[in-house]
């Protein structure tokens, strides 16, 4: 077995996941084989992976875990996140399980299930760690729930059972952190406590020597030993982000030559398809939350992917954000539909096995001609493709239910393997498509701009995130003992 390392957070949204990947990197940079992992995951941003033995179909995986296997300069495979939870009411979620949709579950019945998931996890840490000199493993929450420790497959669970050095993660940036790591370690039993070989500081604004009389105080209660303090890392805004807790802090930014609006729905998934959007420097890209209404002056709006379309679209007329997207087409103004949200701009989504829940039926924003209807199927799939208005290459991913037919469909927005996808209106304005990812073909993306009247395209968006991990590995070289943690991995 690869030798191993786990960081676990005092909390939820510590940055353990933009860590995890500098130290992919910061690993991959010394010449180690390097792997991530992360044994369950909650998140609608989700990734295509590799099925081991399955050449025909993809399986699905935290979107973090796929930034981490970049950051170590391999492939994504499912079993770097064998449980990923994709939420979708306020009490239940989808269980992927390697890939696989698995069931579902409401949260009370899902810590009954845990107990049979640990073999798929243990699993999957054999396949991960295989060939490999190192697994660097992001826990999920926080050990110190401790109601939820005796089913425990994501935290100290995982870490005893595995036996995994655990390096403690505290955020500073929200407050309280030498409480959050002095009462971590008051609080959790003996055998999970020896586990933990000592703590690091993330999220550090300003001078970090005012911080050394916490850290003495941190030694005082812990005993524990401080790897070091991690500045905020501008770097990270330039990488995917997993959850959609962070579009609650995402400001507007500078006014710029295209303002792009979109709506914050409720099981919003995979916004990321707009980070090659917000890299250009003539983009500004608003994440518009429930209650405001969508921008008069943007010329672009996206509705993004969902994970559960119904819901969402039902949300969506509540808010009256139907009204502002009539509104915005009245005034020439463009919109993209993209997987959930292609299939709200139609008239109608059926759902008649009841996939998504108790409504079966909703009336679409009627601004293309098409129909979708859900089926129990679900489409995995990583894609090459070439767009149909600018006959250039595309190249993303698939994750969604249904089938969409109608006139609108006659003309198509994208080609994937030789199979017509999407759906363009008669006068061009409206687009629709079932791929994630096509803004991140910088040949698409610039000229797509440009029939907005915007210059675009000049980034190489991929480029981009290289250079960002390489920057926040270089950080971590900075401000933290690597060579210390790397050498505590068993």
């Amino acid at each position: 077995m690869a030798k191993a390392i786990m960081l676990q957070g005092t909390g939820s949204d510590v940055g353990k996941t933009v860590l995890v990947a500098g130290l992919c990197r910061a690993a991959r940079n010394r010449g180690l084989k390097v792997r991530p992992f992360k044994p369950q995951n909650m998140s609608n941003n989700a990734a295509v992976a590799d099925i081991p033995g399955d050449n025909n179909h993809g399986g699905e995986i935290g979107r973090a875990q796929w930034l981490q296997a970049i950051a170590c300069g391999v492939a994504p495979s499912v079993h770097m996140n064998p449980v990923l939870l994709k939420p979708q009411t306020d009490v239940g979620a989808q269980i992927i399980v390697q890939g696989k949709v698995f069931g579902e579950a409401r949260a009370r019945d899902y810590q009954a299930l845990k107990g049979r998931l640990m073999d798929a996890v243990l699993d999957s840490w054999g396949e991960v760690g295989e060939g490999a000199d190192l697994v660097i493993v992001e826990g999920a929450g926080s050990p110190a729930e401790i109601n939820l420790r005796s089913r425990d497959i994501a935290n100290m669970g995982f870490a005893t059972r595995a036996d995994v050095p655990v390096v403690l993660v505290g955020d500073i940036d929200r407050g309280g952190v030498i409480a959050s790591v002095a009462g971590t370690h008051l609080i959790l039993p003996e055998e999970d406590r020896c586990m933990i070989v000592g703590y690091l500081i993330n999220k550090f604004r300003g001078d970090v020597s005012l911080f050394d009389d916490g850290l003495k105080a941190i030694e005082k209660f812990t005993g524990w030993r401080c790897f070091g303090v991690v500045p905020w890392l501008k770097a990270a805004a330039r990488l995917p982000s997993e959850d959609s807790v962070v579009l609650e802090r995402l400001a507007s930014g500078e006014a710029r030559a295209l303002k792009v609006a979109v709506p914050m729905l409720g099981r919003i998934a995979n916004f990321d398809d707009l980070d090659p959007l917000k890299a250009e420097p003539q983009v500004e890209v608003v994440f518009v939350p429930p209650g405001k209404k969508l921008p008069a002056d943007a010329g672009l709006v996206v509705i993004p992917g969902s994970k559960s379309t119904i819901g969402d679209l039902l949300k969506f007329r509540e808010n009256g954000w139907d009204r502002d997207l009539a509104a915005h087409r009245k005034r020439g103004g463009h919109v993209v539909g993209i997987c959930g949200g292609f299939q709200m701009l139609g008239r109608m989504v059926r759902d008649p096995n009841g996939i998504e829940g108790s409504v079966t039926d909703a009336e679409g924003l009627g601004l293309l001609d098409i129909e979708t209807v859900m089926e129990p199927e679900k489409t995995v799939r990583n894609v090459s493709a070439r767009s149909v208005p600018f006959d250039l290459p595309l190249e993303g991913y698939e994750i969604h239910l249904g089938c969409t037919t109608g006139p609108d469909t006659m003309r198509p927005s994208a080609i994937i393997n030789g199979i017509e996808d999407g759906a363009i209106s008669a006068d061009g304005k409206v687009i629709g498509t079932y791929m994630h990812g096509l803004f991140g073909a910088d040949g698409f993306r610039g000229k797509f701009l440009e029939s907005l009247g915007i210059k675009g395209g000049g980034i190489d968006y991929r480029a981009e995130v290289e250079r960002a991990l390489d920057e926040v590995a270089a950080e971590l070289e900075n401000h933290l003992d690597c060579d210390a943690i790397f050498a505590l991995a068993r």
